[in-house]
């Protein structure tokens, strides 16, 4: 049976479960075909076809998420592709060649390397690779100039569509609907989470709420560095945001007690939520006893948040939102040991499908090193998975484009035949080879435009030599280690715990919160970003003689530090009595254990042992019982107490 496969084979046929954007489907049925119809209707067919390109892989980021992230997640990308393409164009003209060869290189480790800083960033590198694979290889008439303005064209044309044809929230208004839909869903979010409380689902809850944060946190943030929010209804959300991670951090406390609560302590931040998506007024708001610190803290953070989502300023004692600043960061991880194993694995992998397609067939080398661009790329799922699925999506493509142009003729069926797959690049996106297929339709309507009508058998068999080579090279002993990604990312994590549970060992009480917010959502997004590493690599076809790794213990003990520094962080304004040494001790064995993960040579016993220092480490500090103070029975239910929102800050 499927379910007692092992997950490297398991994960072939796993699927997300979304609902259909229809309006990502409208905006992907008239973003290439029109494109190509104006390239035929003019006969610039030869401009039509990188201008089309552009805006197949703008679709491909085209996300759910406000205009504001589209205009990012699909700009972005989409700059770096026509540079991409301005420099293979460019190259192209010195001759076909071995040269290409080491051009390929350099771009393959910049991309791979660039992959690391994040999604967005690894969108930009695959764009940019690809990008100038196809321009050093595809034999297209035109200046290099052209052919990157025509790519940036179709792109722009897919993001004006994306701004023009967005949907909105139903009970959303305003220009700033997405985001006050996402600052809505943080606070839906932590409604679940607390209704979750003392029961199985508790967790995933928490975790759920994390996730809604780090999304909401994105959107703020690009209200902030657009200058959006700078006006006034800008200016109430980011207060109304500063006041949710508020509530949430107290909440934490709550729910690190996990005692059942009220249910009508959740109809709080239902109402708050309610109150964001329509611009209004929260009313009138349950609120627990103060009975414990836990229960004062969200006690007035709720009423704080309630004055900022009321659009009376911010509250007194509301903390700070502090943007990070990314460029530290950044270098760090484009420079790091992340970004110099993805960028070594992309470069070996895409620039032996190159040397190998110039052996094979010089004049249409292009496509077998684009393929394995789009397969070994670490971050977009485990590499068995990919290329098995790769090699079916293809060989599904091909045969249905095969089957359209035998029951079609003419110049325009490649047109309709675009626009039908644009409509399914949405909706493809649940699954890689279901992707694979439309995103082959796509590119061979693209290339019959072009003028290549009898490549379709070829692309099969370069996918196949593709997907070998991609399997050969990215197994090898250093470069097929999943767990090298994971041990990155969960390094990051134990780090920004100990500096997060360092900022609160020095807070004064009655200190403001200053850095502490970003802090906490650094640590729990680097958390966030190690499970999901941890995942993708326990679905990795394991290398022979590599032991596998038990990551969830560590992830596990190190998420516990995490709540109960936050727990313990509401309890110090409350005058909870100060840290033992033994909480000091804690923050060095958290440093020794990201020192010994990023050195170990034997990672399983490293991982194992890590785990176990730290969770004994985390009992003899006795920071989860000074969490715990004073909390032996449930929270009472507190009848007919109410918070109003006042009209205005006092």
């Amino acid at each position: 049976m499927l379910l007692d496969a092992p997950p490297w084979l398991a994960h072939l046929f796993q699927r997300q479960r979304l609902p259909i954007p229809w309006a990502a489907v409208v905006r992907g049925a008239i973003a290439c075909g029109p494109l190509l119809a104006a390239g035929l209707a003019t006969g610039r067919a030869h401009l039509a076809v990188p201008a089309a390109l552009g805006a197949m892989l703008a679709g491909v980021n085209d996300r759910p998420g406000t205009r504001r992230r589209g205009v990012v997640h699909i700009g972005l990308p989409a700059l770096a592709g026509a540079f991409g393409m301005l420099l293979g164009s460019g190259l192209a003209p010195l001759g076909s060649g071995w040269w290409a060869v080491p051009v390929v290189c350099a771009v393959s480790l910049v991309s791979g390397a660039v992959s690391a800083a994040g999604p967005v960033s690894s969108a930009a590198g695959m764009q940019m690779l690809v990008a100038a694979i196809v321009g050093l290889g595809m034999p297209l008439p035109g200046t290099p100039g052209a052919k990157a303005l025509y790519f940036l064209g179709g792109a722009g044309w897919l993001l004006l569509l994306r701004l023009l044809l967005s949907s909105r929230g139903r009970s959303a208004t305003g220009p700033l609907s997405g985001e006050r839909e996402a600052v809505a869903a943080v606070f839906d979010a932590l409604a679940d989470a607390l209704a979750e409380v003392g029961r199985p689902g508790a967790e995933a809850a928490r975790r759920q709420l994390t996730a809604a944060l780090d999304r909401a946190d994105e959107e703020v943030l690009l209200l902030r560095r657009l200058r959006v929010g700078r006006r006034r209804d800008g200016a109430a959300l980011l207060e109304g945001f500063a006041a949710a991670t508020a509530l949430c951090e107290a909440a934490v406390a709550l729910l690190w007690e996990r005692r059942p609560l009220p249910v009508r302590i959740c109809e709080g931040p239902r109402r708050l939520a309610r109150a964001v998506r329509t611009a209004g007024r929260p009313g009138v708001l349950p609120a627990p006893a103060s009975v414990t610190p836990a229960c004062a803290a969200f006690h007035q953070a709720l009423l704080d948040t309630a004055v900022a989502v009321a659009g009376a300023g911010p509250a007194p004692g509301l903390p700070a939102r502090t943007p990070v600043r990314p460029g530290r960061g950044y270098r760090r991880r484009v420079l790091g040991p992340a970004g110099r194993d993805y960028g070594l694995r992309v470069a070996l992998c895409v620039t032996a499908s190159a040397a190998v397609a110039l052996a094979l067939r010089a004049d249409h080398w292009y496509w077998l090193p684009a393929t394995a661009a789009f397969l070994v790329k670490p971050d977009l799922g485990p590499l068995f998975s990919r290329t098995v699925n790769r090699f079916a999506g293809t060989a599904a493509g091909v045969a249905a484009f095969g089957a359209a142009s035998s029951v079609f003729a003419g110049v325009w069926w490649p047109v309709a035949t675009a626009g039908f797959a644009g409509a399914l690049l949405p909706v493809a996106t649940r699954h890689f080879a279901f992707q694979t297929s439309v995103v082959t339709v796509l590119v061979l309507s693209f290339v019959h435009v072009g003028g290549d009508t009898e490549v379709a058998g070829l692309r099969l068999l370069d996918t196949s030599i593709a997907c070998g080579i991609v399997l050969l090279v990215g197994h090898l002993p250093r470069l097929g280690d999943p767990r090298r990604r994971v041990r990155h990312r969960t390094a990051a994590a134990v780090r920004r715990t100990e500096r997060y549970l360092r900022h609160v060992l020095a807070t004064v009480p009655g200190q403001p919160a200053g850095q502490r917010p970003v802090l906490r959502r650094a640590a729990y997004t680097a958390l966030a970003g190690a499970r999901s590493a941890a995942g993708t690599a326990s679905a990795e076809l394991p290398p022979r003689g590599v032991p596998g790794c038990d990551w969830q213990p560590l992830l596990t003990t190190t998420e516990r530090i995490v709540d109960a520094t936050t727990a313990y962080a509401v309890h110090l304004a409350y005058g909870s009595r100060p840290p033992a040494a033994a909480v000091h001790r804690l923050a060095r064995a958290l440093s020794a254990a990201a020192d010994t993960l990023d050195q170990a040579r034997d990672l399983e016993e490293a991982v194992g042992r890590s785990a176990q220092v730290l969770a004994a480490h985390l009992r003899h500090s006795g920071l989860e019982a000074l969490a715990r103070d004073g909390t032996a029975g449930p929270c009472p239910d507190t009848g007919g107490h109410h918070l109003r929102a006042p009209v205005r800050a006092h």
